[in-house]
C-alpha cells in the first residue's frame, strides 16, 4: 500500500509541472492581435491554428488528471490513523520551580508595608 502511495505522490508531482508547462506555453487571446501585425506568430512549432486544439486538449486531461490523483491520494491519507511522532513519548519528568514570588504564608507573616 505504501509503494502506490509513494507511485501515486512522483505521478501527482509529474503531472504538477507538466500542466504549469503547459499553461504557460500556450498563448493567451490577445495574442492573435499581435501576430497579425507581424509579431511573428507563423513561425510557432504547431502553427498558427493547429497548437490551439492539441495544447487545449492536453492542458484539460492533464487538470483531470490532477484533480483525481488529488482525491485519490486524500481519500488514502484520510483513511491513514495518525502514527506516535518520538518526540512525543519522550519521558519528560516535572520538577517543583522555586519561584520567588511570595505565597500566602509569606504575606501573613509580614503585614507591614516597607517605607
Amino acid at each position: 500500500m505504501t509503494y502506490f502511495y509513494e507511485i501515486l505522490i512522483v505521478v501527482y508531482l509529474v503531472v504538477a509541472l507538466m500542466l504549469i508547462g503547459m499553461v504557460l506555453i500556450q498563448q493567451g487571446k490577445g495574442a492573435d492581435m499581435g501576430a497579425s501585425f507581424g509579431g511573428g506568430g507563423s513561425n510557432t512549432v504547431f502553427g498558427s491554428t493547429g497548437s490551439g486544439n492539441f495544447m487545449t486538449r492536453t492542458t484539460a486531461i492533464l487538470a483531470t488528471l490532477f484533480f483525481a490523483i488529488s482525491l485519490i491520494l486524500g481519500n488514502q491519507t484520510a483513511d491513514k490513523s495518525q502514527a506516535v511522532d518520538e518526540f512525543d513519548s519522550l519521558g519528560v519528568v516535572e520538577q517543583p520551580v522555586d519561584s520567588d514570588i511570595p505565597n500566602e504564608e509569606n504575606n501573613q507573616q509580614s503585614n507591614e508595608i516597607p517605607n
